[in-house]
């Protein structure tokens, strides 16, 4: 039973979860997966504020600057996506790219900045790890600058063999997209 799992947040954090995030929550509705004071974790699609997300993903984030709406449309219509809410407003997000059986890629993770300090990516973390259909993966990857210490506390570990994972990497693919109208 998926309630039964360990939670990846020690006894000695700072957060402090109304309900752990573990799936769907009594009564909260099927995409509604942690609820903490006035903030909410949800998967419902309908709430997800594309024009927040593009704007801070193409302007203020160094993985995708620069990324197209369309692109960013298309990543979330095509992911399972975790919106942060506090009073029906979004302030964060969580993509995670799965077959929902053997594999995840979790991207695109931010809380505004104006909401940091809060402990609010941990618990979101939790929510995206604690989720029902990313449970029995044998395999969750992640690409991070500067996040080693949010990530390892979930047990993201560099990787063990990096000799067999092989990459194609365009890192100016939206600046030339943008170039070629």
């Amino acid at each position: 039973m998926v309630d039964d799992l360990p939670s990846p947040l020690d006894e000695a954090s700072t957060i402090r979860a109304d309900v752990r995030c573990r799936g769907a929550l009594p009564g909260g509705g099927p995409h509604e997966v942690g609820r903490r004071e006035d903030y909410l974790v949800s998967t419902d699609p309908a709430l997800l504020d594309l024009p927040l997300i593009h704007e801070f993903l193409s302007n203020r984030s160094y993985w995708a600057a620069g990324i197209p709406l369309e692109v960013v449309r298309r990543s979330v219509e095509n992911a399972l996506c975790f919106g942060l809410y506090q009073g029906g407003r979004q302030i964060g997000f969580a993509r995670v790219v799965t077959d929902r059986a053997t594999f995840a890629y979790l991207a695109d993770v931010f809380v505004l900045e104006a909401y940091r300090g809060r402990g609010l990516s941990k618990w979101l973390l939790d929510c995206v790890m604690g989720h029902a259909d990313l449970q029995g993966l044998r395999r969750f990857l992640l690409g991070t600058r500067d996040a080693h210490g949010l990530y390892e506390r979930h047990g993201f570990t560099p990787l063990t063999n990096p000799e067999r994972f092989l990459e194609i990497f365009r890192p100016d693919v939206y600046a030339r997209m943008k170039a070629e109208g």
